[in-house]
């Protein structure tokens, strides 16, 4: 049966759910962009100190924006793009391609009941997240 990427996203957070992942995405672009219109902002305001006290807010709330904060690893996956998502999936079907399955029920309880598939599309997951998201990617207990 050929493998829709609905049912490999599927897939993918019933994994990530049952491993409990969960990953920050860091937005260190955003947080530069907060820290230049806020020197600028400040140096119209009020020149050299307005530059000083810009730079200062800027900094914290730069530094504060390019920290990830931990989100379910199903939440993020849903909310990727159709081509991020298609990165994933295509990475996901070399290993899914040799199953024997009729439903998105039946292949998640395939790749649940095997620890070895487990193991191999967590990994595909983790390098995922790390590589292309940069997120940094932690297990609750």
């Amino acid at each position: 049966m050929p493998i829709r990427v609905d049912d490999v996203m599927q897939l993918f957070c019933r994994l990530s759910q049952v491993k409990g992942m969960e990953a920050a995405v860091k937005h260190s672009g955003r947080g530069a962009l907060v820290v230049g219109a806020t020197v600028f902002f400040g140096c119209l305001m009020g020149g050299l100190p307005g530059i000083l006290a810009g730079g200062a807010v800027g900094g914290m709330l730069g530094a504060w924006m390019a920290t990830g904060r931990f989100r379910p690893v199903p939440q993020i996956l849903l909310e990727l793009p159709p081509a991020e998502q298609r990165k994933l999936y295509d990475e996901a079907v070399a290993i899914l391609r040799h199953l024997d399955w009729t439903d998105i029920v039946q292949l998640t309880a395939l790749v649940m009941g095997n620890a070895g598939l487990q193991q191999k599309l967590t990994a595909v997951l983790r390098n995922y997240l790390s590589k292309e998201l940069r997120a940094e990617i932690k297990y609750r207990k």
